[in-house]
Formats: C-alpha cells, structure tokens, sequence
C-alpha cells in the first residue's frame, strides 16, 4: 500500500526516514527551512553522510522524494510525521520550541482538508508531549475535530552511520496511537519490514525512547567504571566483559570500555529523563551517575598522556579520529572535544586527523592543525590518541614509526594489537 507522506525536518532523523519510506514505495515530501539543505536533497545530494543514503536519494530525488519549505503537501498526504529537533534546555530539559511550531503548521496546513489525516511524532520527546503539545495545537490551528485527525507516537532507533540498515531491519516497531484507526494506517506504513510491533500509549511510546538510550548509555558508563577499576588492578577488562557479556541476561551490547559516549541522542536523553524525573520529584541517582562517569571518563586520557611524556606544553600531539563514532562526521558531544580542550590548555601543539569530521571540528577549534593524512598527523608526534573506533586506525602499524622514538600511543577503544599501546581502561 503506497502512502503519501510529508516529513516535517530534513535533519538526520527525517532525512533517513524519508528516504527509507520512499525506498518502501511511498511518496514523500520533507519540509525543511534550510535552502541549502532543500537544494541538496533535490539534487540527490545527501547533506549529511549516512551510509547507503546517497544511492537512495540519486534514484528517487525529484520523483517520488521532494524537499521544499513549503507545508502544503500536508493537506494533500495521508500521514504527517514531525522529526523536528528537541534541543536541551540549559537545565537539561527538552526544549520543544520546534515541536509545537510544526504542530501549528500542520494544523494550519489541514484547516480546510477533510478526509481522514495522522500526525505522528518521530522527534524523541519526554512523556505527554504529544498529548498536550501536539494534539491541541493541531486541533487548535486545524479548526477540525479529533474524529478526523489521528494522532501516533512512533519513536525511532537509529545508530547513525548504519541508520538506513536500522530503519530497514528494525529490532522492534513501536507505535503509541490516540485511536485505531492512525494505529492501522502506520502499521500498513511499516507493513514491508519484518520486525515485532509494540502497540502501546502515546505516553508509553515516548517513554519507551528515553528508557532504551539510557538503558545503553548506563551499560557504557558501567562498563567504563569497571575498566577504570581492572585498570588499577592490572586486569583486561575486555576479557571480563566478554565473559560477563556471554551471560543472556547481561548481552555483549554496549560493554566494550572506553572514553565514554557522545552523539545527538544519548546525553541528551540522559539529561531530559533526569530533568522529568525532578520534575515529579523523583531524585534519579544512578542517571546522575551516568552522565558523571561519562563527563570524568575522556579526562582520564589526559591524565594518561601526563603520566606518560610528563609536561605536555609544546608537545606535538595527534588527536586520531574526532566523530564522535566511525562513519559519521557528527562531532556532537564527541569525547575528543574535552580532551582537545585540555590539550589546548596546557599550550600542546595539536594535530588532528579525521576521515569525514574535521570539516565540522574545524568550525569549534580553528586554532588547531589539521591533517590531511595519517602520516602527516603522525609525524614527529611527541603521543599519539586514538578517540574514534575508525576501522583504518585497527590496521595502523609501521605508520608510528614516523613518531618520535619510543612511540607513546594510547587509545580510548582497544583496536590496535601492538604490545607498546596503551587505553584509558587497560
């Protein structure tokens, strides 16, 4: 069953998203506000990197996937989906200035439509944000009754980087829904996928996003604790967590010790559960203890590098991956950004090297060197700090022979099998 969908943001989330439903034979329209961006998408030009997007955009941009920064091909489609950004609020709260103003927009769009129409939030939003925010402000600016306008909650589980393969091969389908009816058009929506689907509350489905990526950014925080610890006590904690992961009750998911997470999502949401909780009274300790663990952990690299080459001013220094994980040039909340920073400030001369990000990093440290290979970054180099899981970095070995001579290399995510390197948690 083709549907005709408009998406309501052309960020990572709506582009991914749309791109995935026009590969399932629907026609789509996103609405985004950036010209640029508008204009890329229509040349077929992803303007972020997602693997597999690009060939997805060139086959379909400009017949059956259209961006334009107009809202009426609302009232023309079946289904509306808001994947619009919820930025923190200083506090940590979830700002959803974005949300409600796509609300208004839709309903304006649907004023004089009179068949049947859904509106669905993508957007991870704390729990009652669809039922207060979004229903009455498309309710209010559509002049139209709840009997004719569905309402969903459908959160998305997307890794960026392998985000086209998650949409596509999804774990699970969840769908909150305000009536029967939406709930059966998005099921039909998702029908081609083969993957369980949860049917629960708008409210149930909001909080199910926030539950998972906490969930995974405490396994890290927890794992990086008990790497700290193994440290200390001369153990390899990648053994332990392989035989603690092997356990079906644990998983080996999310275990692997390290510099801590980073990304659009998972600080991000850790901050928003804490904020809701508070905000109800509730005091959650172990979310607290998550985002701590997460802030102190890339610190310890420089407490790495010190202990090793002593006084770190005019040291050359490479900084070897800045994305915040491989295949993505994302550098939201990447844990090279601290460390550079301390790097900075006790006057190291640093030079980074990255394969896709350094374009984007370029914009936050301008003062620092960037190189345009491995080896440049390498040589000369006083240490070397491997932050990001890039697959070329595990297949790096004569290259450090560049470095001065014994080669101190450390890393935040063990991938290099060389005796002489040394990582945060072994």
């Amino acid at each position: 069953m083709s549907l005709s969908i408009s998406i309501v943001g052309g960020g990572y989330v709506g582009l991914v998203t749309g791109a995935c439903f026009t590969h399932l034979g629907n026609n789509v329209t996103i609405i985004e506000v950036d010209e640029k961006k508008i204009d890329s998408i229509n040349k077929g030009v992803p303007p972020i990197f997602e693997e597999g997007l690009e060939e997805i955009l060139l086959k379909y941009s400009g017949t059956r996937l259209f961006a334009t920064n107009s809202y009426a091909s609302v009232a023309e489609c079946d289904v509306s989906i808001i994947c619009v950004g919820t930025p923190p609020n200083p506090d940590g709260s979830s700002n959803l200035e974005y949300i409600r103003s796509a609300a208004i927009s839709i309903g304006k769009a649907l004023k004089d439509k009179n068949r049947y129409h859904v509106v669905t939030v993508k957007s991870t939003v704390p729990p009652g944000t669809t039922e207060k925010v979004v229903i009455p402000e498309v309710l209010k600016n559509s002049e139209r009754k709840s009997d004719n306008i569905g309402f969903c909650m459908n959160p998305e589980f997307l890794r960026e980087g392998r985000a086209i393969e998650d949409f596509l091969h999804p774990d699970r389908i969840v769908i909150g829904s305000s009536d029967e009816r939406a709930e059966g058009i998005l099921k039909d929506l998702y029908s081609p996928l083969q993957a369980p689907v949860i049917i629960t509350s708008l409210t149930a489905a909001e909080m199910i996003k926030y539950t998972s990526n906490s969930f995974l950014a405490t396994k890290i925080s927890f794992s990086n604790e008990i790497g700290n610890i193994c440290k200390k006590l001369g153990i390899d904690v990648y053994d332990v967590m392989k035989g603690a992961g092997l356990d079906h009750r644990i998983g080996p998911h999310f275990l692997n010790a390290g510099a801590g997470f980073g990304g659009s999502c998972f600080p991000k949401d850790v901050s928003a559960l804490i904020s809701l909780a508070e905000s109800v009274g509730e005091k959650p300790k172990l979310l607290h203890a998550v985002i701590e663990v997460n802030e102190i952990q890339p610190l310890k690299m420089l407490e790495l590098v010190h202990s090793r080459i002593g006084d770190l001013k005019s040291k050359r220094i490479a900084v070897l991956g800045l994305a915040f994980k491989d295949n993505t040039d994302d550098i939201r909340d990447s844990r090279s950004i601290p460390v550079i920073k301390g790097l900075i400030k006790e006057g190291v001369d640093v030079i980074a090297y990255d394969p896709m990000a350094m374009s984007h990093m370029q914009k936050l440290f301008p003062a620092i060197s960037y190189a345009d290979s491995i080896e440049t970054a390498l040589n000369n180099a006083d240490a070397c700090l491997i932050m990001t899981e890039w697959p070329l970095f595990s297949q790096l070995d004569e290259e450090f022979s560049l470095m001065k001579q014994p080669p101190v290399i450390l890393e935040g995510r063990r991938m290099i099998k060389r005796p002489d390197v040394e990582g945060i948690c072994w």
